[in-house]
Parts: structure tokens; sequence; C-alpha cells
């Protein structure tokens, strides 16, 4: 089977024809390309092969309404219009799943059970994901809007790889003999931490649950997980296969609701031991206040980022080209790690801007459950906004508008793939992070210069280094101050590579080994 960056690349450079013409006036003015409204996103969108069957809260292995018995409308991106109204969790729903992930931790069989029965349990979850992979990722592409294609062969496999990974780390946990002075046997225990609360984003639901959810089981704790309110519906539908796979009642809960209620609520609950938390930076600063004034419990962050793609001087600019517009616009630009400052070197920059439009302008945006679609809709109308706020920003900040610019279509939330030139580094769409299909190039002369530039942000969650020189390569892979350095590839993801980022986006690391100390405890012990 191929790696999953492989499947990636497959999808991503599909050459398929445009669906959009050339020429016309552009957003805010003339003298550049602009896409026409693709006749495919006013036909009738096509219909998921897959039924909603679970909208209610999963606490002590049960689903269950919300004590208020109210619910909240999740939606098609496609369309604005409602998929299905899903439970909503408060305060006191989040203390029903608390005591039940504290009783299946304290009383339950999950953290004394062997660790292969740990393993075995978490083997044969795998199992029935993988076994539903169409249905999970139908579930994904209609709550979310992002392409089929990208759900089934990529984010799927992704996330069965991931829990087999995990499933191999369960009995494989173990402490040390420690030589002391003295006559003293000494010996160190790793346990679990206990109750973990987990609250995961809206862009790639089920990776960020697997993120979470896979080392803290292999650790043997408990979990009380929030999924985000504009996606809800693919959590619980894998959370269910977990049961069926064997997991105890109580050990994975599965809490729906909004962030300043039901997000608040488990931050900071007195009896949660630890919490996990993705989303943006902003949010992820209250997460941690809520944390602290509650009863410190530890936190892991994964949050924002800006990060900057560098062409250097000798690149392919076609390779190049074609790997920065991935690395911008997957998943509809809605990546936290995506390279969204795209730096050129002077030399290659005008060869690099016409390609990079002309990339843009073939991209294929529409329903993303039809086949060879690269983009679908944005995840709902408040990001939507937002995205076209900051290309507003970007023209009147004086960065020229190559191609895109504006809405597609008539009904849901699609964005133009847009491309930005002459951007400066003070500009909005260079400093903030904008989440949505924006390209953004800036020129640089020499390496000091773009390192200083890349390096001076609030982030520092990832970069991409094209070149053909292994000394600039590792010049640049150890200057830049970000968790994660790409050179030659982007978003390639592993099971075992840990992330996280540097200063502001995020504090400890996910995947790989790293992320199995987030949810366990060192204890000494001593005997004369």
């Amino acid at each position: 089977m191929a790696s999953s960056s492989t499947r990636i690349s497959r999808l991503l450079s599909r050459s398929s024809a445009s669906l959009f013409s050339r020429g016309g006036k552009g957003y805010l003015g003339t003298g550049f390309s602009r896409y026409s409204t693709a006749t495919a996103l006013e036909e009738e969108p096509i219909k998921p092969a897959v039924q909603v069957e679970h909208t209610q809260l999963l606490i002590g292995g049960k689903f269950v309404d919300a004590l208020s018995g109210k619910t909240f409308p999740t939606l098609d991106p496609r369309t604005g219009e409602v998929i299905a109204h899903v439970a909503e969790g408060h305060s006191e729903d989040v203390d029903r799943a608390v005591a039940a992930a504290r009783k299946a931790f304290d009383q339950g069989p999950w953290p004394k059970m062997t660790a292969y029965e740990r393993q075995r349990i978490l083997l044969r979850a795998a199992d029935l994901l993988e076994k539903h992979n169409d249905e999970l990722a139908a579930l994904e592409t209609w709550d979310n809007g992002k392409p089929y294609e990208q759900s089934a062969q990529i984010e799927i496999p992704m996330l069965v790889r991931l829990f087999r990974y995990y499933a191999g780390w369960a009995d494989k946990i173990h402490g040390m003999t420690v030589p002391a002075d003295g006559q003293y046997h000494v010996q160190t225990l790793h346990e679990p931490i206990g109750v973990a609360g987990q609250i995961i984003p809206w862009n790639f639901p089920l990776l960020m649950f697997a993120w979470k959810v896979g080392p803290a089981l292999a650790c043997g704790n408990t979990i009380v997980l929030k999924t985000a309110e504009q996606t809800p519906l693919s959590a619980l539908y894998a959370a269910k296969l977990f049961h069926e796979a064997g997991l105890p009642e109580g050990v994975l809960n599965v809490v729906s609701g909004f962030g300043p209620t039901a997000g608040a609520a488990l931050a900071s609950h007195m009896d949660v031991d630890k919490l996990a938390f993705t989303g943006s930076t902003d949010t992820g600063k209250v997460v941690l206040e809520l944390a602290a004034r509650s009863n410190l419990k530890p936190v892991t962050l994964e949050l924002g980022g800006k990060s900057p793609f560098i062409v250097c001087e000798d690149a392919d600019v076609d390779q190049a080209v074609e790997l920065a517009h991935f690395a911008l616009f997957f998943n509809q630009g809605q990546c936290c790690c995506a390279g969204s400052r795209t730096y050129v070197h002077e030399h290659v920059y005008d060869e690099f801007v016409e390609k990079a439009k002309a990339r843009a302008l073939k991209r294929i945006v529409g329903d993303p459950f039809k086949s060879g679609i690269e983009q679908g809709p944005q995840i709902d109308s408040e990001q939507f906004e937002k995205i076209l706020k900051y290309i507003r920003s970007g023209v009147q900040s004086g960065a020229t508008l190559e191609t895109g610019g504006d809405r597609l279509g008539s009904k849901g939330f699609y964005v133009q793939p847009t491309v930005f030139s002459n951007v400066e580094d003070g500009m909005l769409i260079a400093k903030e992070e904008i989440f949505g299909p924006v390209q953004s190039i800036l020129k640089f002369k020499d390496l000091d210069e773009v390192i200083e530039r890349a390096n001076n942000t609030r982030y520092g969650l990832a970069a991409g280094v094209f070149t053909k020189n292994i000394d600039t390569a590792n010049t640049l892979t150890r200057a830049l101050r970000v968790g994660t350095v790409w050179v030659n590839c982007f978003d390639t993801f592993d099971a075992a590579i840990p992330f996280g980022g540097y200063k502001m986006s995020g504090q400890g690391r996910e995947k790989g080994e790293y992320s199995l100390k987030n949810y366990l405890q060192v204890k000494a012990v001593r005997y004369v």
C-alpha cells in the first residue's frame, strides 16, 4: 500500500480540466483573471451514502440526551442546510461524563487489565474503523466539506494506522530500575494519569480524535472528549465502534456542545486530571487559564500557525509551485500548519508568481462528493466571511490580487482559490492565520534575510523548504524556530513522527512516542 504522503500527492496533483474560465473583471477592479461561477455548484448536491445514526451524547457506554433536552443543528457546508440536530451538552452533562470516566478509571477494568488485553481491544477497534471506512468518510465529508476522496483514501486509512500504532505501544510502556547511592533498590513506575479531557477541532475531526484518544487509551486512561460544534457526527460514530470492539463502559465518553459551555466546563473541571486541546491560539490561552485556575491540570496545546514555505534560488520552479500550492490549499486551506507565507527568491519570483496563478486557476472546486474535486466548501459562514474579510484586507493594504478573491457559486461556503503577490510582512494576510484558500507570495534576497523574516512571528508550528542544496537545507532546518520542517515535501505525516509547535503554536507533542508522556505519571519507588 502506498504511504499516506504518496496518496496525498497523487490526489492533490491531478490536472483535470478546469471548471473556471479566465478573463473578465476581477475582484475590486480589473487587470487579472477571475473565476466564473461553476455551474456544477448550482446543481443539487449529491446525497451521501450514509445515514446519521448517532446524535446523542455518549456517556457511560450509552447514548443519552442532554439533561436540558437541548439540541443544535450541524450543517452541510455545501448548502448551509441542516444535516441533523445533535444533543447540546452543558456543564451538567460534562459532570455526568467525568463521573463515568472517573468510575471507569477508579473501579473499572481498563487501567487494571493487562496491557496485552488493552492492545487487543485497540486492534479490534482499528479493524472496525477500517471496515467502516466508507461510512466514516461520508460523515466526515458531509459534516466538514472536505473532498470525499481525501476522507476515504487518506484520512480514514491514517486514522486506522494511528490506532494500530498506539495499540503496539500498549504493552511496551514500562518504568526503569535506577542505580542509586546506598543500599537501596529503586524503580520507577509509569502510570496512567487518570481522567483525560480532550477537545478536538473541526478541520480534521477524526484524525484529531486519533491523535488524542490513541495515546490516552494505550496508557490506560479514561476519556471525556468534546467534539467541535461544527463537526460532531464522525467522532460519535467512531466511538460507537470502540464499544463494539469491547471497550468497557465509561472509558470513552463523547460530549457534543459549544466551547463557552461544554468546553469551558471540561477545561475547568476539578476531577479531570489532564487536558489536551487543539484549536486557535486565542482559545488555547483561555483553556490554559481555566485549567490553571481549577486544579492545575497539565495541558497539551496544539494551536495556530503561519508557516513559511521557502522557495530557494536553485529550485525547480514547476515542482516548487505544485508543492507550495498543495502546502497552502490542501483541506481548503484549513490547516494549522498550512504554508501560508510563501517566500520566493527574487531571481525566480516573477516566474513563480505566474505559474502559481495558473495552478490556482486550474484548481477544481465543487461538490466534495464528486470524483476529482480538489476543493470543497469552507466549514461554515463564520469562517467563510472571515476569509473574505482577509482578502479585502490584502487588496486594501496594497498586495496584488493575481486571481480569485470572491465567493464561488451562490450557495454554500465556497471560496475561489486566491493568490496574492507583492505581499509585505506587515500586512494582515502575512501576519494572521487566515485558515482558507489564500496564498500570499513574498520576495526575499538571501538566506539570512528570509530566516529573520520567517522567524518574526508569534507562531512556530511548521515550515517548508524547497532547495537542491543540502547545505542550504541544513542551514534552514536548524535556523527556523518551528516544531516541524519539511524539506522538498509538505504535510507528510506519520503515526511515529511527533507534531507540535514552538512559541505560541502550542506546548507538548502529539503522535509518536513523545505523545505517551502526555498521559503518564512517573512514580519513584525506593526499597531498603
